[in-house]
């Protein structure tokens, strides 16, 4: 736990360095891990007050863009493999991501299909039972 906190403050940090120092406002949109939520970046905000934490809902996982992404990386670039090194993986995520670029298409933010209710009947669906 305490090395995930060090990390993440050190990633921070290093993300503080990048932003010009013209940028006002930074807004980090974040979930609810407990290492994002720790003395440490509370005391990084109170260092750089131009940053603002926000976090998403508890129990809103489908607002969290990233975890689509991270399903869709994981099928392209290491499902059925067996990478041997870092440069194995290095190489196996930067092909995939080359080909998601060339293939890309926007994400439907939402709730998943399954969560959609039942279609009334119409033309085109028999009632049940017929």
């Amino acid at each position: 736990m305490q090395q995930n906190r060090a990390h993440w403050v050190d990633f921070l940090d290093h993300v503080e360095s990048w932003i010009p120092s013209t940028t006002e406002r930074v807004y980090a949109i974040m979930d609810n891990l407990s290492s994002h939520r720790t003395t440490d970046v509370l005391l990084l905000v109170l260092v750089h007050p131009r940053w603002e934490m926000v976090f998403q809902p508890k129990y809103a996982a489908y607002l969290n863009l990233i975890e689509p992404w991270w399903k869709i990386l994981r099928s392209l670039a290491l499902a059925g493999r067996r990478l041997e090194s870092w440069e194995q993986i290095a190489d196996a995520i930067h092909c995939s991501t080359v080909y998601w670029n060339a293939h890309r298409h926007p994400f439907v933010w939402g709730k998943r299909r399954r969560h959609r209710p039942r279609r009334s009947p119409g033309i085109a669906l028999l009632p049940r039972g017929a």
